[in-house]
């Protein structure tokens, strides 16, 4: 008989990785060297949302762009990660938040020959912000934010997907597909997408199910690197679809 004592069964693989993000607040203490490359790259991806909020506020396009200068310039230069409170589980309010508090705070200093000093942190693309602002559709600042910041994750998503599917050698497949992914599913024209792919209308109506199922795996991933735990994921996506089907 063996002496050995049996071997434990392994635990199953977290669904949920780290992500950019919760990389950022888990280095508070500024004790990873990723954590302000992380915010670097989750900031510039994502300014035009409180641009948007800044103009919505009633701002001129060039206060927009200053004062947004200036708040990436001091959340990567200052700690205030560490004033992070109950918010902190979703980058979006985090955000918000940040920016709001900025806003007062600036609304009662005249410094604005002082803001920005020469630095800025991100280069802001504010003409074709403006062009974005400009279609806009008339709503409170808080709801342009939401509206915007969805939007933002939606075409984040397709890039993802768009990458995956000419990875694969498939862009043309991806071209054929994409205007349906949020089509009612009645009025498809599975004909004319079998034609355009060379298959026929069943392969086509499976192509369609397929790329719509993947667009909804790479939206909810996307939605992940956003938020600080697994359970986040859920309530932010559901959030964040009511938001776009009010829009």
């Amino acid at each position: 008989m063996s002496n050995s004592a049996p071997t434990p069964n392994r635990s199953p693989q977290p669904l949920f990785v780290t992500t950019r993000w919760s990389v950022v607040l888990a280095a508070q203490d500024k004790s990873s060297p990723n954590s302000e490359a992380a915010l670097e790259t989750l900031c510039r991806a994502y300014w035009y949302p409180l641009y948007a909020y800044v103009r919505g506020s009633g701002r001129s396009p060039h206060d927009a762009q200053d004062l947004t200068q200036e708040f990436f310039a001091r959340l990567l230069a200052l700690d205030w990660l560490r004033v992070v409170l109950p918010e902190k589980g979703r980058f979006r309010t985090f955000l918000i938040v940040s920016m709001k508090r900025f806003l007062t705070n600036e609304w009662h200093r005249d410094t604005a020959q002082k803001r920005g000093a020469g630095n800025q942190p991100l280069s802001l693309d504010t003409v074709a912000a403006e062009h974005r602002f400009a279609s806009e559709p008339p709503l409170a600042p808080d709801e342009l934010y939401e509206r915007r910041w969805a939007m933002t994750l939606l075409e984040e998503s397709l890039e993802r997907l768009e990458g995956e599917f000419t990875r694969s050698g498939r862009e043309t497949e991806f071209n054929a597909l994409k205007e349906w992914l949020i089509t009612e599913r009645g009025s498809i024209p599975y004909g004319e997408i079998a034609k355009t792919l060379g298959t026929t209308e069943g392969a086509a109506r499976v192509a369609v199910h397929r790329l719509r199922k993947q667009f909804r795996q790479s939206f909810r991933q996307t939605i992940a690197e956003k938020v600080e735990a697994a359970n986040d994921v859920d309530v932010e996506m559901r959030h964040l679809v009511a938001v776009l089907s009010r829009s």
